[in-house]
Order: structure tokens, then sequence, then C-alpha cells
């Protein structure tokens, strides 16, 4: 379970990031955005670096923005672990990816609701992750698109038919994002996510972020094994 913060207190940044670790979740997502890629701002790597003393699991930074590469060591020495970057906003991909690598982060790309999985095809083997939208990027809150159940499961495929253990050499990983809820996950598990992303649906427990998280884990898990 990977928390997005976007729905987090900005005022509270780090003690809502030492929340989110004492709850139990794996890693904590920075949704940046430039205003460009996508129609919203929100977090420059200053922000990132303040909050980084306040929890030790790894962060990753989600690049929803129209040029990455000025901006990738940046983010790396705001302490992110894990840079994912839009197939759509990069000119040469390899390129990019074989940076972040340089850098010292894990790579990962990420493809819109309206691109392809044949798309990231060529760059399997740079990366240690792919995420799949499953909205439209730029704000939290929308609602899953279920049609995207197929295209997870169809990338599930390519990379098994590949072969490619991804750039670490230990498995590449599918993320989804977006509109994931106690009542969307089971689908994108079972569709072949392992890596889910949750924001607006995990503050919304009323039983707190360590129920949410444990609830979210659980049927997670109970849908990627049937």
């Amino acid at each position: 379970m990977v928390p997005s913060v976007l729905p987090a207190d900005f005022a509270r940044l780090g003690d809502e990031c030492a929340a989110l670790e004492a709850a139990g979740v794996d890693r904590i997502q920075w949704d940046v955005m430039d205003g460009v890629f996508v129609p919203n701002l929100t977090f420059g790597p200053d922000v990132i670096a303040a909050c980084r003393p306040h929890a030790s699991v790894m962060f990753e930074a989600h690049l929803m923005v129209a040029d990455p590469d000025p901006m990738l060591g940046a983010y790396v020495d705001a302490g992110c672990e894990l840079l994912i970057v839009h197939a759509e906003s990069v000119t040469h991909l390899h390129r990019t990816l074989g940076r972040v690598a340089e850098l010292g982060a894990q790579p990962a790309v990420a493809i819109n609701p309206s691109t392809p999985v044949d798309a990231v095809a060529h760059v399997l083997d740079l990366v240690d992750m792919v995420l799949i939208m499953t909205v439209n990027p730029g704000f939290g809150g929308q609602a899953y698109i279920a049609t995207m159940e197929p295209k997870i499961a169809a990338l599930r495929q390519l990379i098994s038919v590949s072969g490619s253990a991804g750039a670490s050499g230990a498995g590449i990983d599918i993320e989804v994002d977006g509109g994931i809820s106690a009542e969307s996950i089971g689908g994108a598990a079972a569709a072949g996510a392992n890596v889910l992303v949750s924001g607006s649906a995990l503050y919304r427990y009323e039983e707190g972020l360590a129920h949410g998280v444990a609830d979210l884990r659980c049927r997670a898990e109970a849908a990627f094994r049937a």
C-alpha cells in the first residue's frame, strides 16, 4: 500500500508523513505537478526535503511534469528513492530512465489512460515499475476508470512474455494510481497490480489511517492471490 499525500494537511506534511509510516504504509508517494503537463501545482523538492527527516519509509516522486529531465537530480537530492516519469512527457525515454538510475534512484515509467501498454514495451529492462493511471492525472478524488483493468492484465502479460526482470533484476512491479478505494482495489489487484496507490479514499476512513491501510491491503492481497 502506497498513500498519496495529496489529500494530507499541507501545513503539517512532516507530521502527516510520520503518521503514514506509523500506520504501516510501504512507502509514500509525492504527486509532483507543474501546471503544464497537468492543470495543478503541488510539491517542489524543497518541500519533500523538509519532510524527509520525519519518515524512514521510501519516498517516490510521481513526476507529472512536462519536462522532468532538468529536475531529476533535485528530487533525488530531496530524498526520493524512486522516480516515476511519464512516457507521454519525455522525448528520449531511454535516456531519461538511464539518468534516473545513474542518480541512484529506482526508475519507473507511467502511462495515462489513453496510452497503450505497448508504449513501454521497449523500456521494460530499464524500469523497476510501470504505473498505470486509472484516472486522468491532475487532481485527487476522481472516479476509478474500471476499463483500465484489461490494460493492467495486458501489461502483466507483456512483462511475462518479455521475460524481463527489470532494471534491478528483481522483477517489475505494476502500480495503479487513481480512484483506488475499498470498492475498486480488488479489481485492480485481480487484474495484476501489486502496488496500489490510495489518497482520498484512505483519508476518508473514519477509523483512522492504520485501519484504512490494513483494510485496503487485505482486500488487495486477497484479490491478487485469487
